[in-house]
Parts: structure tokens; C-alpha cells; sequence
């Protein structure tokens, strides 16, 4: 007679984390065993699954922490006295070695000279975590060599040199810096160059040359040297939900493709907040293209370090400042030149206006501006130079500005010196730009002897709106241009202008519509100079007019 089998079925939950660690399953391992002895299977059963835990555990935790090199593991101080780089490059080796990983630095301070990146690496800088640049020539790597850049030949020494930086890196791919930590620029120096120095201090402090797939996110910059971030010849740039608040310039965008810059707040009183340039550092031309900037805020009206610490004292008396801190394509513009951009959703506030500049060879089109608003600007709210300044090699013909829309711009509290400026040089057009929806409010206080003045050509002079000294207009100065329009525009001031709004001096093919300028009695609203095509429609004190040819006309 048969006897029956009996079977015993056992069930064990088993939780496997993942080596990410963002996501938590339970699998059930479930087994059906004929029973001989059932306390014994039973235990044999229990023992075998927290075995299979115990591995499968270990074996993630292995895998999690692989990836992960804490710097302090390599000898990482972080109290603010130690010198930490030698570490923290022992770190970023390791992780190369493995193939890629976060270097990770916890709360602390971490004095530190160059920090060499590597490929497939990401620094992460955890909440309470600062690296702080040391006031030591030898700290530092030295600037590598650069004929393009020897003396200044055709760029400025700080766009010619990469490795005298505080976090440097070149020829790299997949690289990223994260975190809410701080870097800050402490002992950098904020000049070109120090040649009575044995060897240089740090003049930037972050630099990357030639790299693809480059992240740079969340963590915030004080005090960041000639740059607080260079970037030349990086693809596949993001640049988001940075705080910098620094003594020159913000960041330059330099001979770069395919760039986000997004969601950054940018203080930077002595320079340019966020830079696109074309230079020939690389010794090459290369343009900047395919780049989107939106979200950002920028400002050269505080004083360093209190936008980070949430005071936003402005400059004062005896606080020696250019205000700068805009939005600026150029200086550095020879030969590739900036195409393809769009900026729109900033602010500006206490600062220079957008700057779109092609004065070394460069390209300059294809260009979209929009939703901007501007607070307290010192200079021109727009500014729009074509010059023949031509610092590049030899042979290269003096450059292009074109096809440029800007709309829906308010700038309030405009300063009266500088209206807004579009101004090539003789025999060379700015063409074809659109300027729609904007509304310019300046301060005020032009002078008949302001409105008399012929500005200057200056055709190879550095561009700054400055250059050309007072303006003739409040409202736009516009010379050498074939074709452009302004539609929705209107311009006006507080107290007493003896100025007109617009002053056209050897413009082609333009348009005026639905235009409002506040005008004092007695004044004109336009002044024309050697002007073909002009044409009004629906302006505020004139009436419809066509205009085929006028070699000075007041209207």
C-alpha cells in the first residue's frame, strides 16, 4: 500500500535594493518540498533564504558603494587648514580607475589648490560643503602654453590658459559638477596675470577645454577669480540653478555647441555676468551656437557676496565698481562667431544692458531676445555693435551682425547718458533687425548740446556703449543698419529732454509702426541723416509718411 507524500510549501519575502537605491521591490521566493521531517526542512529552509538575503545584500552594498569615493576616505581633511587637492585628486583617480563615479565631499572645509577632472566623473558637493581656493603660487598648475594667446596676440591671457584653474579639465567627456555645496574663489586672483609671480596664482575657478556632455548644477560660487566658469570648446553644455556671486566675470561661453544655461542668479559688479564669446583660444575658429539662456537673473549692483547671504546690500560710496553684471555676446569675436541663440525670461536689475557685439571677423545672426525686464541700468538697454577692432589673425574680413528679434523688453530707470545703441561702421551694415513690444522709460536730462552731438565712428575700438560718448537721442541711436523695424515701441523719461527719441544717421530700409515717444514741445521725434525708405505708421506725433530719400531731415 502506498503511503501519501506529503509536501511543504514555504514562502520567504526578499527585499533587493537596487544599486541605485531609489527604488525598494520585494520579490517572494516560494519552494514546495516533500516532507520527511518537517521541523528539520523548515529550518534548513530558514537558514538557506537569510543566506540568500545576507548575499544578495553584501552584493548590493558592494555595488552601491563602488561608485561612491568620499574624499575624506583618501585622506581628506576638510577643516579649513589642511590642504586637501593632493586628496581629492587621489579620489578622482580612483574613480577614473574604476571606470567612473561621484567623487563625494561631505560638510567641511577644503582648502585646496587645482583639481585636475577626469572623465566620467561627477564631484558632488553635499550641503555644508565648501572648497575654498588657497592664496599659494605652488598650489596651483601652472598655464600651459598658447600661441594663440602669447601677449595677448589675438585673446585675452585669461581666454588663452585653462590649467590654472581651481577645478580644471580638458579633452574630457562626461563630466559633472553637482550639489548644493559652495565653491569658493578665496585666494584666486581676479587679474589677467601676475608675471612677477614664480608661478602664477589661480585666475579662474572653473575651467574646461574641449569636453563633451559637461553638467554644472546647483551648487553656488563666491568670490570666482578673472572667471567663475570658462568654458571653450564644450559640447553639450547644461548649465542650471547656479548662484554666483563673484568679482569679475560670472560665466564665459566660449566657443561652445548645443549650451543650456538655465534658472541662475548672477551677481557680478566688476564684469559681465553671463558671456557667450568666440575667441581663437582654441586656435581655430569656432563658433558659439545652438545656445538657449532663460530663467537667470543678472546684477552688478550688489555688493560681492551679499546676493549668497540673502542682505542684498547694494553698492555704495566708496565701493569702486563697474556695475556691469549683463548678458553679453563678445568681446572676444573673431572668425566663428555666435549663431543660432535665443535668451528669453531674465531679469536684469542694476547693471549694463544686453550687448550683442561683433567686432573681430565674427558672425553674428539668428538671434531671438525675449521677455526681459531691466531695473536701474546704467548704459544702454540695448546695444548692437558691428566695429572693425579685428584682434585675430590676419586675413579674416570684418564680420556680420544680422537677423536679430528682440520683443517684450521693459527697462525701467534708464540712465540718460547712453539711449539704446544699433551702430555698425561705414561701408558695413548691421541688417535686418526687429525690435517689437518694448518700452524704454530713461531719467531723463538730455541737453540741446547732447541732441547736437555727432558721435564718433571709432571703428576699431573696444565695444562698449560708452565709446561713443553722450548720444544725440534718449530713445535710440541707430546708424549704419539696412533694415529695421520698430513696431510696439515706446520710449519716455522723467523731468526735462531736449533730445528726440530717435536719431538715424546712415540707416536704409526702416520702419516705424505704432510707435509712442513722449517728446518735449519744440522737439522732434525723429532726426534723419543720409536715410532711404523711411517709413511711419501710426506713430504718436507724426503722422504717415514716406520718406524715399533724405540727406537730413526733422520730423
Amino acid at each position: 500500500m502506498k503511503t501519501k507524500t506529503e509536501y511543504l510549501s514555504c514562502r520567504f519575502p526578499l527585499s533587493i535594493y537596487p544599486a541605485s537605491r531609489r527604488l525598494l521591490t520585494k520579490r517572494v521566493f516560494s519552494v514546495k518540498i516533500p516532507v520527511l521531517n518537517k521541523n528539520l526542512v523548515f529550518l534548513l529552509m530558514l537558514l538557506f533564504c537569510f543566506s540568500l538575503h545576507g548575499m544578495t545584500q553584501s552584493k548590493i552594498k558592494a555595488t552601491t558603494t563602488a561608485s561612491v569615493f568620499n574624499v575624506r576616505a583618501y585622506g581628506a581633511k576638510g577643516d579649513g587648514v589642511h590642504l586637501d587637492s593632493p586628496a581629492v585628486n587621489t579620489a578622482i583617480e580612483a574613480a577614473s580607475k574604476a571606470g567612473g563615479g561621484t567623487v563625494f565631499f561631505p560638510s567641511g572645509t577644503y582648502s585646496s589648490g587645482s583639481i585636475r577632472l577626469k572623465s566620467n566623473i561627477a564631484l558632488y558637493l553635499d550641503q555644508g560643503a565648501i572648497i575654498e581656493a588657497i592664496q599659494d603660487t605652488t598650489a596651483y598648475d601652472k598655464a600651459e602654453p598658447n600661441e594663440w594667446g602669447d601677449k595677448f596676440k589675438y585673446q585675452d591671457f585669461g581666454h588663452s590658459h585653462w590649467h590654472n584653474s581651481l577645478i580644471w579639465g580638458e579633452d574630457l567627456k562626461n563630466v559633472s559638477i553637482l550639489g548644493p555645496g559652495l565653491i569658493y574663489g578665496k585666494g584666486l586672483t581676479r587679474f589677467l596675470r601676475q608675471d612677477n609671480l614664480p608661478n602664477s596664482l589661480g585666475n579662474k575657478s572653473i575651467s574646461l577645454k574641449n569636453c563633451h556632455n559637461v553638467i554644472l548644477r546647483d551648487f553656488s560660487l563666491l568670490h570666482g577669480g578673472h572667471f567663475g566658469i570658462l568654458a571653450t570648446g564644450v559640447d553639450n553644455l547644461t548649465i542650471d540653478n547656479l548662484k554666483i556671486d563673484t568679482n569679475r566675470d560670472g560665466m564665459d561661453i566660449d566657443c561652445c555647441r548645443n549650451v543650456r544655461v538655465s534658472n541662475c542668479f548672477v551677481n557680478s559688479p566688476w564684469d559681465d555676468g553671463i558671456c557667450l564669446k568666440s575667441s581663437f583660444g582654441l586656435g581655430y575658429a569656432r563658433a558659439t551656437e545652438n545656445v538657449t539662456i532663460t530663467s537667470c537673473w543678472v546684477s552688478g549692483g550688489l555688493e560681492e557676496g551679499t546676493m549668497l547671504e540673502g542682505t542684498y546690500k547694494p553698492i555704495g560710496p566708496g565701493y569702486r565698481a563697474n556695475f556691469t553684471g549683463r548678458i553679453k555676446m563678445g568681446t572676444e569675436s573673431n572668425g566663428g562667431g555666435f549663431k543660432n541663440v535665443t535668451i528669453s525670461n531674465c531679469t536684469f536689475e542694476s547693471c549694463q544692458g544686453l550687448a550683442l557685439e561683433a567686432v573681430d571677423g565674427a558672425l553674428l545672426e539668428d538671434v531671438t531676445i525675449t521677455n526681459i525686464t531691466m531695473r536701474n541700468i546704467i548704459s544702454a538697454p540695448i546695444f548692437l555693435r558691428l566695429g572693425s577692432r579685428m584682434r585675430g589673425p590676419e586675413g579674416v574680413p570684418v564680420g556680420k551682425l544680422r537677423r536679430v528679434i528682440i520683443s517684450n523688453i521693459v527697462a525701467y530707470d534708464t540712465k540718460p547718458n547712453y539711449c539704446s545703441i544699433i551702430s555698425g561702421i561705414p561701408g558695413f551694415d548691421i541688417e535686418d533687425v526687429q525690435l517689437s513690444n518694448i518700452q524704454i522709460y530713461c531719467t531723463g536730462g538730455g541737453t540741446k548740446e547732447m541732441a547736437a552731438i555727432e558721435p564718433p565712428e571709432r571703428e576699431n575700438a573696444y565695444p562698449e556703449p560708452g565709446m561713443f560718448g553722450s548720444t544725440p537721442a534718449y530713445g535710440f541711436y541707430v546708424r549704419h543698419v539696412d533694415g529695421i523695424e520698430f513696431n510696439n515701441v515706446q520710449v519716455s523719461y522723467d523731468g526735462e529732454e531736449a533730445r528726440p527719441s530717435f536719431s538715424l544717421n546712415d540707416v536704409k530700409n526702416v520702419g516705424f509702426l505704432h510707435v509712442k515717444a513722449k517728446r518735449t514741445e519744440g522737439v522732434p521725434e525723429f532726426v534723419l541723416h543720409n536715410v532711404l525708405n523711411f517709413r511711419t505708421h501710426f506713430t504718436s506725433a507724426v503722422s504717415d509718411t514716406v520718406i524715399v530719400k533724405t540727406d537730413k531731415s526733422a520730423l
